[in-house]
């Protein structure tokens, strides 16, 4: 009886290594999933799975709100070069009498000052 025990105990023994490598292994591969997860702005679950998020504060919302702001800026900007680039676009496309024409035409609109 003695010998079954001490068979039993040689066997988790030479088991124990590798169930202590898979725990450490798993523990480390949540932390990192949860570091992940944290780094590119997930929410965290809690232990069923739901998510978890955080409140919201007045910092975030002004966050949000300059970057709503520069947003709609860059947009704006966006619009006023693409106008440039399609003037530009047209200008160098166009044949050059036709060119000449029109700024003839814009010179005189303006009372002949060149």
């Amino acid at each position: 009886m003695d010998q079954g025990y001490l068979d039993i105990l040689e066997m988790l023994l030479g088991v124990l290594p590798f169930i202590a490598v898979i725990v450490v292994a798993a523990v480390a591969g949540s932390l990192f999933n949860t570091w992940i997860r944290i780094r590119n702005g997930y929410p965290l679950q809690n232990s069923w799975g739901m998510p978890l998020h955080p409140k919201s504060d007045r910092e975030q919302a002004e966050r949000i709100t300059l970057l709503t702001n520069e947003n709609a800026q860059l947009r704006a900007e966006i619009g006023s070069i693409k106008d440039r680039l399609a003037t530009v676009e047209r200008i160098v496309t166009d044949e050059p009498a036709r060119l000449g024409r029109e700024i003839d035409a814009l010179v005189e609109q303006k009372g002949g000052r060149a």
